[in-house]
């Protein structure tokens, strides 16, 4: 593995043998269930009973599935920071980051079958009739191509004859995601429908916002698994994660400003962006914006990673990360829910006045709790491939100690990253 396996970094799995273990293993197969539930739910009685309608067809579960699935390639980072950047700080955490962009995959395509209605019909017509003009079927390809190179990757981690392949298998992890994360926001760049999408920084803001979401899961994960089974934890991984991600956050809101300039520099999206930033015609959405998105998942996070009271605390860190994921689904909201909610102008010349479909209104959408949970149920599923994965193969190093990351690190008076 490149210069991580010449400093013989050790493995191993935990024991999960303690009531904790189990407990958190039912906590989260709990989540999992109770979104099945809901599934189930709309299943039977059909989306009449969700919030969604004929304007607002994507609703809260495909805001957390598209969450997840970029969350994924974002989480692939810290792999791809040692095998393709060669920042050997991040070859202890490799195994985990590529574990974790697995499991957020498959949480997110979980919800995003169970949404169809009917998962088994809509996978069927997916794979059987393929319509290679279609952007969502070129997805298809790119989540199951992750899949594949993600485990390839794993492969060439774990099995010590598979080593030679580790940097080339890290090279095209590294391009898939991003292929695939392009695709994921090309979703809506290629919707000239709706005056929210139909835009090319789409896809590159998709690619920035998987960086910032990912890493912000990972360090929950990373700080949940190694001090709850009582690994080291130095402060060198944890100050290079922290300044990583405050430059994620700030670039993510970098690219919000740029898209929100660009679109009221035309005229013609200038309703849309009076609708978000102003709250015309319906005000939810520009109350998540401006508290969800850029004050929770922007400014609070930033203030918490560099500000000097904070900077250097595990705790701020901790509670930056929970932040940038809850302004990450405040955004994937406002994306996904406020461009469906404008009213499509149907005719360039033409204003409707009234329609049975709602056309030409403001849509006030209200996510009902079978939504809700099962798109929660998809980040239980991502947890528990997690909790059991840990413990029944080594995909854990034994310290991620100063001594451990960095060999030429010479200890401080106190590190401040082994604070509960």
């Amino acid at each position: 593995m490149g210069s991580s396996m010449k400093r013989k970094i050790h493995f191993s799995m935990i024991e999960g043998n303690s009531i904790g273990y189990y407990a958190l293993f039912a906590l989260f197969g709990l989540i999992a269930g109770v979104g099945l539930l809901g599934a189930m739910y709309m299943e039977h009685y059909g989306h009449v009973r969700t919030g969604m309608n004929n304007s607002i067809v994507w609703g809260t579960p495909h805001v957390f599935a598209v969450f997840l699935i970029v969350a994924a390639s974002g989480a692939l980072n810290v792999a791809s920071m040692a095998s393709v950047f060669g920042r050997h700080h991040y070859a202890p955490l490799a195994r985990l980051s590529s574990l974790l962009a697995i499991a957020l995959m498959a949480g997110g395509l979980a919800v995003l079958m169970l949404d169809l209605g009917q998962p088994g019909r809509g996978f069927t017509v997916a794979t059987v009739y393929y319509n290679a003009t279609s952007v969502f079927s070129w997805n298809l390809v790119l989540y199951s191509g992750f899949f594949a190179a993600v485990i390839f990757y794993l492969w060439a981690m774990m099995e010590s004859k598979m080593n030679k392949y580790y940097i080339p298998a890290g090279y095209a992890a590294f391009i898939w995601r991003l292929i695939l994360t392009t695709g994921t926001g090309s979703i809506f760049g290629f919707l000239v429908a709706r005056q929210a999408y139909d835009a090319a920084i789409m896809a590159p803001m998709f690619i920035i916002m998987s960086f910032s979401f990912g890493l912000a899961i990972f360090i929950l994960v990373m700080t949940a698994a190694y001090q709850w089974s009582n690994r080291p934890l130095g402060n060198i991984i944890i100050s290079r994660v922290r300044n990583l991600l405050g430059v994620f956050v700030a670039a993510v809101l970098y690219f919000t400003l740029v898209y929100h300039l660009t679109n009221l520099y035309v005229a013609e999206n200038a309703g849309f962006e009076r609708m978000i930033l102003l709250g015309e015609g319906v005000s939810q959405y520009s109350m998540v914006f401006w508290i969800g998105h850029v004050i929770v998942g922007g400014i609070l996070p930033l203030i918490l990673l560099y500000a000097p009271p904070f900077c250097k605390s595990l705790k701020s860190t901790v509670l930056a990360s929970i932040l940038v994921i809850l302004g990450g689904l405040a955004q994937m909201y406002v994306i996904i829910i406020g461009g469906q909610a404008y009213p499509v102008e149907l005719f360039s010349d033409k204003t409707v006045i009234s329609s049975s479909f709602q056309d030409g209104q403001y849509i006030d959408y209200i996510p009902s709790t079978p939504e809700v949970l099962l798109g929660i149920g998809g980040i239980g599923i991502a947890l528990i491939i997690v909790v059991f994965a840990i413990k029944i193969m080594p995909f854990m190093s034994n310290s991620l100690a100063d001594k451990v990351v960095d060999p030429l690190h010479k200890p401080a008076a106190k590190s401040d990253a082994t604070e509960a």
